[in-house]
C-alpha cells in the first residue's frame, strides 16, 4: 500500500504543480521518489504537527492542494483542533493522510497506538473519512480524495496485509464494495471489514465458506441503501475492525441497521482499554483478540447463534 501511495503521490504531483506533501518529520523513504522527481512540491514541516495543519489551510486558500502526512497518532488525533477549525470549518481542500493506524507501531506504546481516529473524526462536519483495505482499495480512494475538492482523512494500516482485489476498481464515495454473497440457503451470515482486517476477513471467509464479505473503504459519508441491502439479505451482520468497536464501522453500520427488524450486528473490534503490554503487531492483535484465532471462534459462535434464531 504504501508504494501505491508513494507512485500515486509522484504521478498527481506531475499532473498538477499545486499539489504539495507536507510532512511533520516522518516518510523520508517513502517519498524519495517524490523529494526526487518533484523536489518544490516536497515540504517538511518538522515536529510541529499543529503548525502544519495551520500552515496546509493557508496554502489551500491561494490554491494550492496540499496533503499532509503523519502517523495516525498524530495525524489526525494530535490536531483534531486544527483540523476541525482551520480546515473543515471552511471546507478547504486538504487530505490528511493517518499512517500505521491501530496497533503497527506495537512496540511504542500506547501514544503511538491509533484505535480512536475513525469516531473522532466521523465526528467532524465536512470531513470526508476513508479506510482502504488494500492498494487497490487506496489508489482509488486518493483519486476520489483528490477530486473532491474537500477535506478528506485517509487511514493507512502500515502494516501491509497483501491484496485482497485484483484489479483496478471504481466505486464512488460511500460504496460498500461486495466480494462474496452469503450462502442464501444457509445462515445468511456477512463478514464487513475496513482496512486492515479487509486481508483478515478474506482468511477468515476461507474457513467458513458460508459467509459473505464485504468491505467498507469509505466510512463517511456511507451509502445508507447499501447498509439497508445488507440488512434485508442477512440473518446477521458482522463488523470487523482494527479500531475501538465504539465510533468505528460496526457503529456506523448499526446506526443505519437499528431501523431495519431483522438483521443483528456483531462489533469485533477493540474493546474499550489500552493494551496492557508492548510487544510485536501480532502479539497485541492476539492480546486485543482481533487475531485469527479468537476471530474464528468468535465468527464460529456468530454462526451457531444465527442458525439457532433463524429456527
Amino acid at each position: 500500500m504504501r508504494d501505491t501511495f508513494s507512485s500515486k503521490l509522484v504521478d498527481l504531483a506531475h499532473s498538477d504543480p499545486k499539489l504539495l506533501l507536507l510532512t511533520g518529520d516522518h516518510g523520508y523513504g517513502l517519498f524519495n521518489s517524490l523529494r526526487e522527481a518533484r523536489p518544490q512540491q516536497f515540504i517538511n514541516m518538522g515536529i510541529a504537527e499543529q503548525n502544519m495543519v495551520g500552515v496546509a489551510a493557508g496554502l489551500s486558500r491561494v490554491g494550492f492542494k496540499p496533503i499532509v502526512y503523519g502517523l495516525s497518532a498524530f495525524i489526525p488525533i494530535r490536531v483534531l483542533e486544527q483540523i476541525k477549525l482551520d480546515v473543515c470549518h471552511d471546507n478547504l481542500p486538504v487530505i490528511f493522510i493517518g499512517d500505521g493506524a491501530g496497533f503497527v507501531y506495537s512496540h511504542l506504546g500506547t501514544s503511538h497506538q491509533s484505535t480512536e481516529d475513525i469516531a473522532v473524526t466521523r465526528a467532524i462536519p465536512n470531513l470526508i473519512v476513508m479506510s482502504p483495505g488494500d492498494r487497490f482499495e487506496l489508489a482509488r480512494c486518493i483519486d476520489l480524495a483528490y477530486d473532491s475538492n474537500l477535506p478528506v482523512y485517509i487511514r493507512l494500516g502500515k502494516a501491509d496485509r497483501g491484496d485482497v482485489h485484483s484489479k483496478n476498481l471504481i466505486f464512488n464515495l460511500g460504496d460498500l464494495i461486495h466480494l462474496k454473497e452469503p450462502d442464501p440457503s444457509d445462515t445468511r451470515v456477512t463478514l464487513v471489514a475496513t482496512g486492515s482486517m479487509l486481508k483478515m476477513a478474506s482468511l477468515l471467509c476461507e474457513s467458513f465458506p458460508s459467509l459473505g464479505l464485504v468491505s467498507a473503504p469509505s466510512l463517511k459519508p456511507i451509502n445508507a441503501r447499501h447498509i439497508k441491502d445488507l440488512c434485508e439479505k442477512n440473518h446477521t451482520i458482522i463488523t470487523l475492525e482494527e479500531h475501538s468497536i465504539y465510533g468505528g464501522l460496526g457503529s456506523i453500520i448499526s446506526d443505519v441497521a437499528a431501523s431495519m427488524s431483522h438483521a443483528t450486528v456483531k462489533k469485533l473490534g477493540i474493546q474499550d482499554r489500552f493494551s496492557e503490554h508492548c510487544g510485536s503487531y501480532e502479539y497485541l492483535l492476539s492480546e486485543h483478540k482481533i487475531d485469527f484465532e479468537s476471530l474464528k471462534v468468535e465468527i464460529y459462535n456468530c454462526i451457531y447463534s444465527s442458525e439457532q434464531a433463524a429456527g
